[in-house]
């Protein structure tokens, strides 16, 4: 326990923490979503989730961490022993390890885009946006080169993750961090300033209420924990390398307010662009993909600003990539004493290996969930890569983040967590109701979401919406 690593300094740990919120949620699917949802209608559901929900459950896996000082399995085990809390951290494992299965092959293609754009790839393809699907319907069904891709931004996740808290996971931070908000700042300006850019602002923040349903309500809560890191054990297990003296709430405050924004600078960023040039802003993962490469060779030193997109998407995904392969090397470190390279390489290529079978089911000709039939195809998807990202999104982390609300209120008890922020806010008392009143409502909201998400499939009417 003494020997454990710790955070070199308060704004590394903040940036690192932020950087595992911000991922490719923000800037991949959090657009498309908004899209798709009614705009500034989804985008207020989101900010509600992630204020009532999200700030509670941030400050509580951070205490959780920081308390034990151990990843989630050993740390539920710690606060909780000879009870079953602790499959509540296996949860959060199994979490880590399906979504970076899927997470990983993303970023492959983010890195090849990257290549693409700098190449003058995208030259060909100006305002022809079929042309553009082609290109990635072509590369993502394609066997090899999406599994090359995939294995370099793994290779490097492991890379970072095998040197460390402080010199791997908080230096890389400490880089990337500020270049995709510098880089976001940019893109965003440059949107505005092109005609018709302003209509894209309008899409984002003027609400669109008959576009938005219960199961859009689904998918903001559930990106609301995606984006977060919440109910996989992220935040706990960065906690744990935390200090005594650190604040969790001004912390958790920190990273909710840097994720929002880069949300919102995303969205700013994409739509006006896309708004200027006539695309279609509800155009699904295709907005990135597709859309935007045949948008970005209308502008003005399109590749650059192609080349500059792409190399923000990549840091954002690999910022939250790399902290989500620590969840689940944490966890052999922490339970089973092997040494952080051991771990992380071998884990590392574990996953690897398991979204290859994700890359391989978009049109690679392996898709293992053609034997599961219609019912199971129906919660969760048609392909294997789509199993994993709606297993995730939508049931493992929103279930994961639930128990942990109730597990602070059932079993650490409110006092006990009061303790370990070390602070108060309105007076002790007020506090611990407020604190019951937050866990109880991000039990009980995230509980109903669910369940009406599965009442939905099962008779196909939800309870609302």
């Amino acid at each position: 326990m003494q020997n454990r690593e710790q955070w070199g300094s308060k704004l590394g740990f903040i940036l690192a923490a932020s950087g595992s919120a911000v991922g490719i949620g923000n800037i991949w699917k959090f657009p498309h979503m908004a899209g798709q949802n009614g705009g500034a209608a989804f985008t207020l559901v989101y900010l509600l989730c992630i204020l009532v929900v999200g700030l509670t459950i941030v400050v509580a896996e951070l205490a959780i961490g920081r308390s034990t000082q151990l990843s989630p399995v050993g740390a539920f085990e710690k606060l909780a022993p000879k009870t079953n809390w602790k499959w509540v951290g296996f949860l959060g494992v199994a979490s880590a390890f399906v979504i970076l299965s899927f997470y990983g092959v993303v970023g492959g293609w983010i890195l090849k885009y990257i290549f693409v754009s700098l190449t003058g790839g995208f030259d060909s393809l100006s305002n022809d946006p079929e042309a553009a699907k082609s290109l990635f319907v072509t590369f993502t069904g394609s066997t090899w080169s999406p599994i090359l891709f995939q294995v370099l931004f793994m290779a490097l996740c492991v890379y970072v993750i095998v040197n460390g808290v402080k010199d791997g996971i908080e230096s890389w931070s400490k880089i990337m961090m500020p270049i995709i908000i510098i880089l976001l700042v940019v893109l965003a300006v440059r949107g505005l300033t092109l005609e018709g850019g302003i209509d894209g602002l309008k899409f984002l923040f003027l609400p669109r209420f008959e576009d938005l349903n219960a199961s859009a309500i689904v998918l903001a809560l559930g990106h609301s924990f995606f984006t977060l890191s919440l109910g996989m054990g992220t935040m706990i297990t960065y906690g744990s390398y935390l200090n005594r003296e650190q604040n969790l709430l001004n912390s958790a405050l920190w990273v909710l307010a840097l994720d929002t924004a880069i949300a919102m600078l995303a969205g700013v960023a994409i739509f006006t662009t896309v708004f200027a040039l006539g695309a279609d802003p509800a155009g699904g993962a295709g907005l990135i993909f597709f859309i935007l490469p045949s948008v970005f060779p209308q502008l003005a030193y399109g590749s650059i600003w192609g080349t500059l997109f792409f190399s923000l998407l990549f840091m954002a995904a690999l910022t939250s990539a790399i902290s989500i392969l620590e969840v689940v090397t944490a966890y052999f470190i922490d339970q089973k004493g092997w040494s952080r390279k051991k771990a992380t390489v071998q884990f590392g290529v574990v996953i690897t290996i398991v979204g290859v079978f994700c890359s391989l089911s978009l049109g690679g000709g392996v898709n293992i969930t053609g034997y599961f039939g219609d019912t199971f195809h129906h919660f969760f998807g048609e392909t294997f890569f789509d199993v994993m990202d709606n297993l995730s999104s939508k049931y493992m982390l929103p279930i994961g983040g639930m128990f942990t609300a109730i597990f602070i209120l059932m079993k650490w008890t409110v006092p006990s967590f009061i303790n370990e922020i070390g602070q108060t806010i309105i007076g002790k008392e007020k506090d611990a109701s407020l604190i019951s009143v937050l866990c109880g409502t991000a039990a009980i909201v995230v509980g109903f979401i669910i369940l009406n998400e599965i009442i939905a499939k099962v008779t196909g009417n939800a309870i609302i919406g």
